[in-house]
């Protein structure tokens, strides 16, 4: 135990969940607790998506990547930047028509409610269980403070997350992630410095032995179906993720929805990708820095997963090494808050509202929304304690995501871009794609990078051909 260092967290976890418990007076609403009533400026939102994108799968994640190897995971970053001019483009414009609190009330204006109730409960099932990842890596950093089992560090995270998520809604979600981060930025920059002040020769040896290992390679031009981190694979792959991550994800979403623009809202998006860039580039760095620092040791995976986070708790000052945690369980905080408020709101505004035909006052459906909180809390916990289970913990958060966020993807773009299918035709493509994709993940070795591809093709193609065999549907009122 380090007295000092366990002080510097402890304060900082006390004073941002009183922050983000502050915006409660301001919650009167569902559009106040969903969509921070619309006032949050563009870099605010743009900052948000960046802790949504992030999270601490990145910073504890990114760097064993760099050292097991090198930089080719930018690849798929570029992949991002493609994916959201495609965002932009198709769906932005869609999403501000209107007054809509989550993505798939886009899905009823095209199809009808039942494409709605589907694709809003795929969210909700793949959401859950990614956050569980990302429960679980958190847990990880608090373990190695606190010397605690996975239980405890988990439910210490959850509570303190939940209850300003509980309290301040989206409001709260946007303006925590802001100083969250802007702590794990400066908390890798420190390490970064500290890093570097302990390898002999410094930047310059670092150069060195990196370059002669291959370690700041960048592209890989060679095409393979089981190479995860090819051009190809990060370009065309990595677009299709994003797209379907910001494009259907509600947890992303509902960051763009909360702009007070449709203008506004592109401009976070892509400025968000500047600083995506730079924090990929900045933890792979680091990942190399470490290689070089400990002479190209070989570890485990999960040895690898707990380089990161060792290093700092191990080798940085006192008070430094408290701060630079606290960046990391701020960045999991973050991430977490936001998971609660989008799997709420798809839960009260796609399932229960639609029940009880939103006959009842804003007070009552405020209430069950902070209700849809706790349980949704109480999920992740749980989700969380068997995730230690499911290898890496930055591959298997996207690997997650990446099974339905292709079938999401296949019929968002069935809803923009045709017309001719109706209700049983987008049901019958997500029933093909869901086939295929527990297939590809099963029984092939076609890595995570192209599944959102494969995904979003077969839903799209399946539905647009039984468009053609199954009767003609009215379009939805």
């Amino acid at each position: 135990m380090r007295p000092f260092d366990l002080a510097v967290i402890f304060a900082y976890l006390a004073a941002v969940t009183w922050f983000g418990a502050s915006f409660r007076e301001k919650q009167k609403s569902l559009k106040d607790y969903f969509l921070g009533g619309r006032t949050a400026p563009w870099w605010a939102i743009a900052l948000s998506i960046v802790s949504a994108e992030t999270s601490t799968l990145t910073i504890i994640g990114t760097p064993p990547l760099a050292y097991a190897g090198s930089y080719v995971f930018l690849q798929v970053v570029f992949g991002y930047l493609l994916a959201r001019v495609v965002i932009s483009t198709i769906f932005l414009p869609r999403y501000f028509e209107g007054q809509i609190f989550t993505a798939y009330e886009l899905m009823q204006r095209r199809f009808g409610p039942r494409v709605r109730k589907v694709t809003s409960a795929i969210f909700l099932v793949t959401r859950s269980l990614a956050e569980g990842v990302r429960v679980f890596a958190i847990s990880i950093v608090v373990s190695i403070i606190l010397h605690t089992g996975g239980l405890v560090s988990i439910l210490v995270i959850v509570a303190l997350t939940l209850f300003y998520t509980f309290e301040g809604g989206m409001t709260a979600v946007i303006w925590t992630d802001v100083i969250q981060m802007g702590m794990y930025v400066l908390g890798a920059g420190i390490s970064f410095f500290v890093l570097l002040g302990k390898i002999p020769g410094g930047w310059a040896h670092v150069v060195d032995v990196a370059s002669a290992a291959g370690k700041f390679q960048v592209f890989d031009f060679h095409w393979s179906w089981t190479a995860p981190y090819t051009i190809w694979a990060g370009l065309i792959g990595g677009c299709f993720l994003t797209t379907a991550s910001h494009g259907t994800d509600q947890l992303v979403v509902q960051r763009l929805l909360a702009a007070q623009s449709e203008k506004q809202s592109r401009l976070a998006l892509f400025s968000s990708w500047i600083v995506i860039f730079i924090q990929f580039s900045l933890f792979l760095t680091i990942g190399v820095m470490l290689w070089v620092f400990q002479n190209g040791k070989t570890y485990s995976k999960d040895q690898l997963d707990r380089l990161y986070p060792s290093f700092i708790w191990d080798s940085l000052p006192a008070g430094i090494a408290g701060l630079a945690m606290a960046a990391i369980i701020a960045a999991a905080m973050a991430n977490l808050s936001a998971a609660l408020n989008s799997l709420a709101s798809a839960t009260v505004v796609d399932f229960y509202q639609p029940l009880t035909r939103a006959r009842h006052s804003a007070a009552h459906y405020l209430r069950v929304s902070r209700l849809a909180t706790v349980f949704w809390g109480c999920v992740l916990a749980a989700i969380a304690m068997v995730a230690s289970h499911w290898g890496s913990v930055l591959e298997s958060g996207l690997s997650i995501a990446s099974v339905t966020l292709g079938i999401l993807l296949g019929v968002f773009l069935l809803g923009v871009l045709t017309r001719r299918p109706g209700q049983d035709a987008a049901v019958a493509g997500v029933v093909a794609g869901s086939v295929v994709m527990l297939w590809v993940k099963f029984a092939t070795k076609i890595p995570f990078t192209w599944w959102v591809l494969i995904g979003a093709s077969v839903t799209f193609g399946i539905a647009l051909l039984a468009s053609f065999v199954l009767p003609r549907e009215r379009k939805p009122a």
